[in-house]
Formats: C-alpha cells, sequence, structure tokens
C-alpha cells in the first residue's frame, strides 16, 4: 500500500475521531479487525508483503490465534483518539484513550509499517492526551525483527522504537506549479522518484493518468502531468490495468534490486583488494625517499668509517656536499661497516619492492577504474541487462560446498572435489555412496574427486571432466599427460592405522589427461 492511497484512508478515519471501538476480531493469523462504532471495521492487515489497512462494513469475526493477537485485546482499548501517518511514508500511527475499570487498561498507541516485506503491526506505550510523537517503547510487535534477520534495524518487545529516517520528497498535497515545472525535464515515469506518497503502481497510474509516454520527460507538456497528478491526490485510486502494470513494475524493480545486490558484492570485494594494492604502491614510493637516505648515510659510514668510535649510538659526519654535519643513527654493537651495510641491504630491499610494484601500478589503476566503471553502470542498468551479467558470472563461478569445491559434469552430475584431507576424508568415506564414481591421480597426492552417478555409468566426456579436475588439484599439475585412476566408492578403503586422506582401491580403470581445469 502506498503513502497516497495510506492518506486517502486515515482521512476518512480521521473524519470519525473521536470514535468509540467496540472490540478486536481475527479472520486470521495476520489480520486484526477494529470495529469502530456507526462506522464498521478498520482493518489491518501486516502479512508481507503487502500489507494494507481498509474500512469495511462486512461482518467480520474470528477469536486471537496468537499472543499477539490477544494482547491487543488486553491493552489497546478506549476510545480511538487520532490516526495519523509520518509525511507521506508508509507509517501510521493509531491512539487510543484506555480504559477505565476493575482493571485499569493505560492509554496506548498502535504503529503501522506498511513497508512490504518490512511490513509490522506494534504496541506502544501511550502518551499524554494531545502529545504527538513517532518514538517510544515497544510493548508488542506482530513481528519481533532481530539482528540476524536485519542487520541495520531491530523491533523486538521492550526496544524502543526509532521511526524510519528522514527524507526529502515534494508533497503532492503541497505542490505548486512552479514545483512540478521544475520536473518537466525528467521522464513522467521517474517522476515518482521526487514525489512523496508514489510507488511503483501509482506511478504507473500517474503516467497513464497523464496519457504520456513513461520515458519521455513532458517539458512544455508538463500541465498535463500537474493535472493528472492533482486528480491523483483527490482519488488514488488505480485502473485495472494499471494496477497489472503496476504489480509487474513491482516485480521487476524487485528482481533488479536483487540482481544489483548480487553483482555489486564480487566487485566491492575487487575495488577493495585494488584499493589495498594501490595503497602498497604508494608506499613503496615513500620508501624510495627512505632508500635514498639510508644510501646516502651508509656511504658517509663508508668514507668516514675511521672517524666512527666504537660503541657510538650516533655520530656526526660531513656532507658530501659541504652543506655541514649529517647526524647518524648507529647500532652500538655494530662497526661502522656493517652500519654501512645494514643501510645498503635496507635500501636494496625497498628499491626491489619500489621496481616491482612501480611496473604494476598502471595495470593496477587502469583495473580500478575500469572496476568503478562497470559498479557504477549497475545503478542505472535495466532488469534484461543485469540477467545477462548475473549469466555470465554464474557461468564462472565456481560453487563452494561443505565439502569441497563444487562443478558439474558434462553429463550434469554433481563433482565434488576435496580442498584438503579432512575434506577428501569426507568426500570418499561419508558423502560418496557405493556406487558413486571416485577419482585420483596415480601416484601422486592430492585431491578425492567424487562424481555423485548415482550408480549410473559415466561416458567419457564426465570421465575426462573429473579426471581432468583430480590432475589439476594433484602434485602433478606441472606435469604433462598425467595418469588418473577412478573406481567405485565401493571399491576404495582406508588402511588401517592410514593417515587422514589415504586410502586403498581396487577395480580402476585408467584414464591420461593433461593437468588443467576442464571448461567448467
Amino acid at each position: 500500500m502506498e503513502g497516497l492511497m495510506l492518506a486517502h484512508t486515515l482521512a476518512e478515519v480521521q473524519a470519525l475521531l473521536p470514535v468509540r471501538t467496540l472490540g478486536w476480531a481475527f479472520p486470521d493469523e495476520t489480520t486484526a479487525a477494529l470495529l469502530l462504532e456507526g462506522a464498521g471495521n478498520l482493518v489491518f492487515n501486516y502479512r508481507p508483503p503487502q500489507p494494507v489497512i481498509y474500512l469495511s462494513r462486512e461482518r467480520i469475526r474470528g477469536d486471537a490465534h496468537n499472543p499477539f493477537q490477544r494482547l491487543l485485546v488486553a491493552r489497546v482499548r478506549g476510545d480511538l483518539l487520532l490516526a495519523e501517518q509520518l509525511k507521506l511514508d508508509r507509517v501510521a500511527q493509531f491512539a487510543f484513550s484506555g480504559e477505565r475499570g476493575f482493571v485499569d487498561v493505560p492509554p496506548a498507541r498502535l504503529l503501522f509499517e506498511l513497508t512490504g516485506r518490512n511490513g509490522n503491526l506494534l504496541v506502544l506505550e501511550g502518551l499524554p492526551e494531545g502529545e504527538l510523537s513517532w518514538e517510544g517503547r515497544i510493548v508488542a510487535a506482530g513481528r519481533e525483527i532481530t539482528g540476524s534477520r536485519n542487520r541495520f534495524r531491530t523491533v523486538r518487545s521492550g526496544g524502543q522504537y526509532t521511526p524510519p529516517p528522514p527524507y526529502d520528497k515534494l508533497d503532492p498535497r503541497r505542490m505548486t506549479p512552479a514545483d512540478a515545472a521544475a520536473l518537466q525535464h525528467l521522464p513522467v515515469g521517474k517522476w515518482r522518484e521526487r514525489i512523496d506518497g508514489l510507488g511503483l503502481t501509482l506511478g504507473a497510474e500517474l503516467v497513464a493518468r497523464a496519457g504520456l509516454p513513461a520515458g519521455t520527460a513532458p517539458e512544455g507538456a508538463w500541465e498535463q502531468v500537474w493535472t493528472a497528478l492533482q486528480s491523483l491526490v483527490s482519488d488514488p485510486s488505480v485502473q485495472e490495468g494499471t494496477l497489472h502494470e503496476g504489480a509487474r513494475e513491482a516485480s521487476r524493480q524487485e528482481k533488479a534490486a536483487q540482481l544489483r545486490k548480487t553483482l555489486r558484492e564480487p566487485l566491492e570485494k575487487r575495488l577493495s583488494l585494488l584499493r589495498n594494492q594501490i595503497a602498497d604502491v604508494d608506499r613503496a614510493v615513500e620508501g624510495i625517499g627512505t632508500a635514498a637516505q639510508e644510501r646516502t648515510e651508509a656511504d658517509l659510514l663508508m668514507a668516514y668509517q675511521h672517524q666512527v668510535p666504537a660503541g657510538a649510538s650516533s655520530v656526526q659526519l660531513p656532507a658530501f656536499d659541504g652543506s655541514g654535519d649529517v647526524p647518524v643513527s648507529l647500532e652500538p654493537q655494530l662497526s661502522a661497516v656493517q652500519n654501512a651495510e645494514k643501510r645498503y641491504t635496507r635500501a636494496r630491499r625497498r628499491e626491489d619492492v619500489y621496481e616491482r610494484l612501480a611496473e604494476r601500478e598502471p595495470v593496477l589503476r587502469a583495473e580500478y577504474a575500469e572496476v568503478q566503471r562497470d559498479r557504477s553502470a549497475l545503478e542505472d542498468a535495466p532488469l534484461e541487462r543485469l540477467e545477462a551479467l548475473a549469466k555470465g558470472l554464474e557461468v564462472g563461478r565456481t560453487d563452494r560446498s561443505p565439502f569441497g569445491a563444487k562443478y558439474t559434469s558434462p553429463g550434469g552430475f554433481e563433482v565434488l572435489v576435496g580442498r584438503n584431507n579432512k575434506e577428501n576424508t569426507t568426500l570418499t568415506h561419508r558423502v560418496g555412496r557405493s556406487t558413486d564414481h571416485w577419482f585420483h591421480v596415480q601416484g601422486f597426492p592430492g585431491s578425492h574427486v567424487l562424481v555423485r552417478s548415482g550408480g549410473r555409468d559415466l561416458q567419457l566426456p564426465d570421465i575426462l571432466f573429473a579426471a581432468q579436475l583430480a590432475a589439476y588439484h594433484s602434485k602433478a599439475r606441472q606435469s604433462g599427460n598425467v595418469a588418473v585412476d577412478y573406481t567405485r566408492i565401493k571399491q576404495v578403503w582406508r588402511p588401517k592405522g592410514g593417515t587422514g586422506g589415504q586410502v586403498h582401491y581396487t577395480g580402476q580403470k585408467t584414464v591420461y589427461v593433461d593437468p588443467e581445469l576442464p571448461d567448467t
């Protein structure tokens, strides 16, 4: 439910205030209906991803299904005094007077977040009459949000409620023609990004009412969009065709956002690595200056070694250019020549590091700029482009599993490669079934390769695929035409007293392959 729709519903409720409440009904586990005297039910449906609130004249029944709904019955009582919205955000607050009786019920607030997948219904402590605040202690939450579910924001009973962060958008209810004219260079389909209360569905409805293409800026026809926006403020209902278009666009936007996140992660990791490598280059450049100073001091020590007293911790030596004395610190236990040699060694080491890194600097900086461009391009890339990039990422990725690196053979079989002795043991003696196929390079230490064939025979492409993996992940990687044995798991056993990963096997066949990664 979008902000302008919520404002329209709240306006209906505000026209009734203050209003007596006659009790709660619960048609299901995530729907609560509050009966208002003379007005029907105010229905809170707080099931993600499409929470909604509306007034209904239908007869609604049902007892509480869970502890939260039972708490609503006990704590949210009395007259409904206030119904407010946070700007045109998808957050609404309702204040209740409480009740006096044998056991008094104190005032309470009901806070409804209609924020898609993060939608929630909360009971907050009441405020003194006439006061309004969007913060307060949470008495109970329809959905407890912990750090494991959302690392940016937690919502827990007994905690402090904090409203969503502020933002800066135009309020369509208070916009002037000048505000609309300022947006004339923006495509109509993107006006919702600058105007509060409009989401994908109402954004599509605005395009339909304006009668202009979504990707075209209105320019001189901005008054058409302005008129359409004013009609939307008065009546934020949506035509059926637009509703379907909005739902489709919402689905596309959500999918695009998820793909951007998936594609952004490896780019961010690469940028972090490149930043560190470029920082190494910068430090090496600073080291060249230090190396020059150390060589100068070493040359002075060699030239004036007979003037350096034994056991001294420092000495003043005349500069070669006659500019005065140069202070040189010393290691007292070393002679002047030994101190000079240590300086020469450090200088050579710094110079070697600089030469090695300086050769890579242009490549590193060029790659860093390229990765930055790729990351920036993700933000504006259409869904089709994102899908193509994601597909390419999947093709180039080696899957990880708890038992080893995971591949897929040409015949569609899952292939697991042990990366250490522990994984080799797990693959061969726990994961593998008796009729699966097992591969190992002949005569060299290496990874155990398991093809989960489930008793089916392997075709030659599958055999060569697994054999290449076994050869590549072995000590024979630098050789050519490597022999690889393969057999069924049931013919592989651990010798008595054998170390981790050590096995004996029988009934094997042998193929010869080059130790390189197959086309994955």
